[in-house]
Parts: C-alpha cells; sequence; structure tokens
C-alpha cells in the first residue's frame, strides 16, 4: 500500500483519539489566551545606508561598503541589538530607579539591588539594575529589518502602550547619537595616529636626502635632472650615460656607412660598371657619343670598306671615346676606394672612444650602486610622506562634515490596540498542536495494536495470501444470508472460491479444513459458506464437522449430533449411517458425533484419513470444520491430513502476535496452509481504500430502502 494511504487509513482508524486531541489543544489554547495579559507592540522605522552623504570627495576612516556587502548591515543589526545601546535608553528614560518599570516586567524581589530603602532602591546596585533593565529591554525588542530594501523596523512590546512607544522612539535615537559619537572617535583617533606618522616619515625623509647628497659628493657622481617613472618614482641620469648613448648611436651610423662604402669599393675592383659609374653624367654622355658613332659606322660598312677616309675618321673618334670612358671609370673607381677608407678610419676612432666610455660607465655602475640605493630609499619616503600628508587632510576635512548615514522614516506611534494575545492565531496553532499530538498517538496506537483490521493487514502482518474477506452479518442467520443468492455474505464467499481456484493445479483443493485461532471467529460460517458455494457450482460436497468439543454442524441441519464423526474414529465403518443432508444448501454433512472423553486420542490414529479417502471416492470436495488452533492439539492433527488449511481471522477481533502463534504450531505439523480469510468485517466502517468493496450493495440496499418509504 502507498505510504500516503496508509497514514490516511491510520487516520481513520484513529481518528476519535485524533478528534480529541484537537479539542483538548483547542480548549487549552482558547482558556490561555483567555487569561494572558495584553501586550502592545510600538514600531520605529530606520533607514540604513551603506554610507553617507557624499558632502566631500574625501573618505574617512570607516571602510566603504560594497553594494552586495551583506556584512555591513549585519553589524548594523548587531549594534542595535547591544547590550551598551539598551542600557543607554534605560538610562535616558531614567528607568534604573523606576520600581513600576521592574514590576511591570516582573523583576526579581529577591535580589539585594531591588530591596527598598525608604521607598527606594539602593544607589550602590545601579550598576547591576542598570544591566537588569537593559537585559529586560533587550527580551522584549525585535529587530526586523525589511527584506530587499534598507529600511529597519524596531518594535518594543510591553504591557503599557505609552511606554511601548517611548522605547521604540528612544531606541532609534539613540542608535543614532551613538552611530555620530562612532564615527567622531574613529577620526579623531585616526587623525592623531596619522600625525604621529607624519613626523616619523618626515625625519626618515631628510636622513635619507642627506645621505644621497654626501655619497654623490664623496664619488663625483654628477647626474642630470630627474625624470618621473611611471610607478610614481624618479629616475636620474649621468652625463657618461649620455655621452656613451650618442656615441654609440654615431658608431651604429659609421658602420653602416663603412659596410656601404665597402661594398661600392669591391664592386668597383670586380668590373668598371659600378653603380656609381652608371650614375655618373659624364660617363653616360660618352656613351651615348660612342654608340651614336658606332651606329654611323655600321652603316658606312654597309657600302664601303673599313679603309674608307670617313668610316676611319668615325672608327677614330670611337676609340678617343673609349680612352675617355675609361678615364672617367678609373676617376670614379678611385673615389669609392678614397671614401672607404674614409669611412674605416671614421669607425675605428668611434670605436676607441665608445670603449673608453664603457670603461667609464662600468665604473660609474660600481660606484653608483649605494647612490641607487639612497635614491630609492629617498623615493620610497616621499611616496609614503605625500600620501599620509593627502590622507591627512582628508580626513580632516570628512571628519568635520559629520554627516549621518542613519535616519528615521516613521517614528512610533502609541499602539491602540494590542498586539497578542491573537485569539484566532493561537487557536490555529493550537489545533496544530492538538493535529500534530492526535497524529502522534495514533502512530503510538497503530504501533501498540495489534489487532488486524483490514485485508491487507493479513498478508503485511501474517504472511499469509488473502483469499478474500467476508462482510459482517446483522439481522440474519449465516444460513439465511447464503439462502439469499444476493446477500453480501453469498457474493464474499464466492469470490474466496473463485480465489481456491487458482491455489492448486486442478483448482479447489479436494479436502481442506477450516480453522481458526479461537472460537467464535466465523470458521463454521466459512466452512458453511465454501461448501454451499461449491455445491451451488455443481461440486458434489459433503461438510464434515471436525469439532468434536463444541459441535455446531447438526444445529444447522436440525438434527442431533449422537451419530457422526466420533463414531467412525471409534471404529464403525457405515459412512452412510453418519451423514444427513442439508437440502437446503445441497451439499451432505456430517455431524461431530457424541463428544468423546478426549477427541485427540481418536485424531491421532489412521482414521481419520481412511475416511477422507473413503469421502472422496464419492463427493468432490471434503470440507472439514476444524476445532481452533490455540489450546487444543485437534486442529494440527486434521490440518496434517487434509490438502490445505483456510485459516480464518476475525476483523478487529484478534491479536497478530496470537494468529502467528497459532500459525507456527500449524506449520510444525506440516500443514499446508493456503490462505487467510478475514471475517466479520465491517466494509461501512473500513479504513481508507476498504470503502468500495461491498459499495455495489450498499447502493443496492439504500436504493430499495428509500423505494420503500
Amino acid at each position: 500500500m502507498p505510504l500516503i494511504r496508509q497514514y490516511l487509513r491510520i487516520a481513520s482508524r484513529w481518528r476519535w483519539v485524533i478528534a480529541g486531541a484537537v479539542a483538548a489543544c483547542g480548549l487549552l489554547g482558547l482558556v490561555a489566551t483567555l487569561l494572558m495579559t495584553p501586550q502592545y507592540t510600538a514600531i520605529s522605522t530606520i533607514e540604513i545606508s551603506r554610507e553617507s552623504d557624499q558632502v566631500t570627495n574625501f573618505q574617512g576612516v570607516e571602510r566603504e561598503t560594497g553594494v552586495a556587502d551583506q556584512e555591513f548591515y549585519q553589524t548594523q543589526y548587531g549594534l542595535l541589538r547591544s547590550r551598551t545601546l539598551a542600557e543607554r535608553v534605560a538610562a535616558q528614560l531614567r528607568l534604573i530607579d523606576d520600581q513600576s518599570f521592574f514590576e511591570m516586567f516582573g523583576a526579581p524581589a529577591d535580589d539585594p539591588a531591588f530591596e527598598l530603602s525608604s521607598g527606594r532602591y539602593p544607589a550602590g546596585a545601579r550598576a547591576a539594575r542598570q544591566r537588569i533593565a537593559g537585559q529586560i529591554l533587550l527580551d522584549n525588542l525585535s529587530i526586523e529589518p525589511t527584506r530587499l530594501s534598507r529600511l529597519v523596523s524596531i518594535r518594543f512590546t510591553s504591557p503599557d502602550p505609552a511606554f511601548s512607544s517611548s522605547v521604540a522612539n528612544a531606541w532609534s535615537e539613540n542608535f543614532i547619537q551613538t552611530n555620530l559619537e562612532r564615527k567622531i572617535q574613529a577620526t579623531s583617533y585616526g587623525r592623531d595616529l596619522l600625525q604621529r606618522q607624519l613626523a616619523e616619515y618626515r625625519e626618515r625623509l631628510n636622513d635619507s636626502q642627506r645621505q644621497l647628497v654626501a655619497y654623490a659628493s664623496n664619488q663625483q657622481i654628477i647626474n642630470l635632472p630627474a625624470q618621473s617613472t611611471g610607478d610614481g618614482t624618479t629616475q636620474e641620469r649621468s652625463i657618461v650615460a649620455d655621452d656613451l648613448a650618442a656615441l654609440n648611436a654615431a658608431l651604429t651610423e659609421a658602420t653602416a656607412d663603412r659596410i656601404q662604402a665597402e661594398a661600392r669599393s669591391r664592386q668597383a675592383g670586380s668590373s668598371g660598371a659600378t653603380v656609381a659609374a652608371l650614375a655618373n653624367p659624364a660617363i653616360n654622355n660618352l656613351r651615348q657619343r660612342r654608340a651614336e658613332l658606332a651606329g654611323e659606322y655600321q652603316q658606312l660598312m654597309v657600302q664601303f670598306e673599313p679603309g674608307y677616309p670617313t668610316a676611319q675618321a668615325i672608327q677614330s673618334q670611337i676609340n678617343e671615346l673609349d680612352q675617355a670612358i675609361a678615364r672617367e671609370e678609373a676617376r670614379v673607381s678611385g673615389s669609392l676606394q678614397a671614401g672607404f677608407r674614409e669611412a674605416v678610419a671614421r669607425e675605428a676612432a668611434l670605436q676607441s672612444r665608445v670603449n673608453q666610455l664603457k670603461g667609464d660607465y662600468l665604473d660609474l655602475r660600481r660606484r653608483s650602486i649605494q647612490y641607487n640605493i639612497f635614491q630609492q630609499e629617498v623615493d620610497t619616503n616621499r611616496v609614503l610622506y605625500d600620501g599620509l600628508l593627502q590622507r591627512f587632510k582628508e580626513i580632516g576635512v570628512a571628519g568635520g562634515v559629520g554627516v549621518n548615514n542613519v535616519a528615521i522614516v516613521d517614528p512610533a506611534d502609541v499602539p491602540q490596540e494590542p498586539s497578542s494575545p491573537r485569539l484566532l492565531i493561537n487557536l490555529l496553532i493550537s489545533i496544530l498542536a492538538g493535529v500534530m499530538l492526535g497524529a502522534a498517538l495514533a502512530l503510538g496506537l497503530e504501533q501498540i495494536d495489534e489487532a488486524i483490521a483490514d485485508p491487507a493487514e493479513v498478508e503485511r502482518r501474517l504472511g499469509l495470501p488473502l483469499l478474500g474477506s467476508v462482510p459482517r452479518v446483522e439481522g440474519e442467520t449465516p444460513k439465511e444470508a447464503l439462502m439469499d443468492r444476493k446477500s453480501e455474505l453469498f457474493d464474499a464467499y464466492l469470490a474466496i472460491q473463485t480465489n481456491l481456484g487458482f491455489t492448486t493445479e486442478h483448482g479447489v483443493p479436494r479436502s481442506f479444513a477450516v480453522t481458526s485461532t479461537r472460537p467464535a471467529e466465523g470458521k463454521s460460517t466459512t466452512s458453511l459458506a465454501l461448501a454451499t458455494t461449491l455445491a451451488r457450482a455443481q461440486r458434489k460436497v459433503i461438510l464434515v464437522d471436525g469439532d468434536m468439543r463444541s459441535p455446531s454442524v447438526h444445529h444447522l441441519g436440525n438434527v442431533g449430533h449422537e451419530r457422526g464423526l466420533s463414531n467412525f474414529l471409534a471404529g464403525e465403518d457405515n459412512i452412510e449411517s453418519l451423514t444427513f443432508e442439508m437440502t437446503e444448501l445441497g451439499f451432505t454433512a456430517m455431524s461431530a458425533g457424541p463428544i468423546p472423553p478426549n477427541a485427540a486420542e481418536l485424531l491421532t490414529g489412521n482414521r481419520l484419513s481412511v475416511l477422507i479417502e473413503r469421502l472422496l471416492q464419492t463427493y468432490d470436495h471434503v470440507v472439514i470444520d476444524s476445532p481452533p488452533v490455540m489450546g487444543l492439539a485437534d486442529a494440527p492433527l486434521i490440518a496434517g491430513r487434509v490438502e490445505g488449511v483456510i485459516y480464518a481471522v476475525e476483523s478487529q477481533g484478534i491479536r497478530s502476535s496470537m494468529v502467528k502463534t497459532a500459525l507456527a504450531r500449524l506449520a510444525s505439523a506440516h500443514a499446508h496452509v493456503i490462505g487467510g480469510v478475514l471475517t466479520k468485517f465491517d466494509a461501512r466502517k473500513a479504513h481508507y481504500g476498504y470503502g468500495y468493496e461491498y459499495g455495489y450493495s450498499y447502493g443496492r440496499d439504500e436504493a430499495a430502502a428509500a423505494k420503500n418509504t
């Protein structure tokens, strides 16, 4: 069964216990509410900003808080609940010596601080009374921040509405005053501390500057004016470094010129067609003139021989031009060689000077190590001193502004109606407590109670397969109910017979006994009903009364029990003389016979097994109404002779522990228990989940009753 349905079943079963607990708690809550003293709550609302209004751009000593800084607000709430603030309010309202105040809140009368002397409290115990008064105020005060806002409600509750209002207003006003005082004290302390630090760092800066100047004079270190760097420090430049940088740049340029001149010189040495020669205009003009003459000469060679005078004249001019071109190219090549030698000499001179300056610079670096240390100390002291001086000025300005970040939004009014007790809320709480108490009692009783109330408990508690449940019959006998095929009892046993058909391979067991834990649990009715349903299913059935201590089957047939089972067990073999017909129900029955002195002795032999074998030769099913299991040996003896046992369990009539003990006795006799039948089950009063099992028949009966009326 689902867990929720189990709880609903328990609640339905113990509903009167739960209702009683709810009623008792509700009545107790009503009486307690009516006896309570009315309390009045006054509310003062303040706003706590994260920071003061920015009258200046300067920061104070206190740390600024971010947008999501909940630490700030939690600190403010703690300050509102501080003992110092409570005692300050008590002193302002003059509650320390107010006798009515302590009587209102029930101060301890046996405390020496409250011993009256001439109608007044002792003056020597004012400090103790102040602590007690502050604690009383804190006990009746509540601080409630408004969610997602900067508003805070200060609530004070007391039997006097005017007193509640005065305490709430005094609390908010004193909180603002203490906040201002705390800021002023923090600023004053910070200013004094910074002033002492300023004097110390000023002296450090002066000492470091004197050390720097003295060392520079001794080591002849001359630096150019300082330049500011990105990190706020200064960097001085030496003359040697500047000279070295300039000469090194000139050396780089001379080297580049020498490389270029060397390249041009090598080109001129390899061939006359150098870049400089090609770029010379005189050579270019000579080459152009020669080309023109060469062209004319070739034209003449087409018509004349080389000895032609004109051709010879032109050839002479060409030769002169070739000589002029050679002379010009030689002059250009000589110029390139001279330029290369000059570049080499210039580079060598610059290299020599740079090497000299490198030595001077390295010497300066060695002598400047301590100088740089002194310079760094001077820069550090100057930065620290300037920062402290600026901060000192800002604190002085910010401390003089005096802006508070706490403001009163709504002062507390005198409450007109009491805040407690609240009748409806108290009743709801009492009812809820009653429900919880009732639920606890119901769960406890459910754990203690061993009664089997529902069909599901047959399987859950006993471990037996459930064959079915049988309703309680009222107003008629079981026999009369079985005669009506539309009755609830017949329908229930018909369902049980159907379930029996699935217990063996051949359907309903041919021989089975019906027993129970104790008498009057419905086993005889179950035996009678199963015999009836099997007979109406066109089966030949015999019902044997196996309870030879308290027989009951013969009453159903309106016969005596002078002849029956005990006669056969005693040795008589004529079975037909021991039976009688139940014509109304359609089956044969065998009574228990004369009550023997000890029925268990008759059952220990094999006569019962012989009887069952002979009956099965004539009948389809043998149903034995067995005696109860507890206290008797008869039921285990009978159970060992039949094919199976049907166990009847009375609903809400027997403890599950007794049934388990009885089942253990049957198990020790190697009896096969087919399943359990829950008898006398009141479906209309069933727990949650079983109210619809016989719903159709109930609806039919109600409709018939309505029609008759």
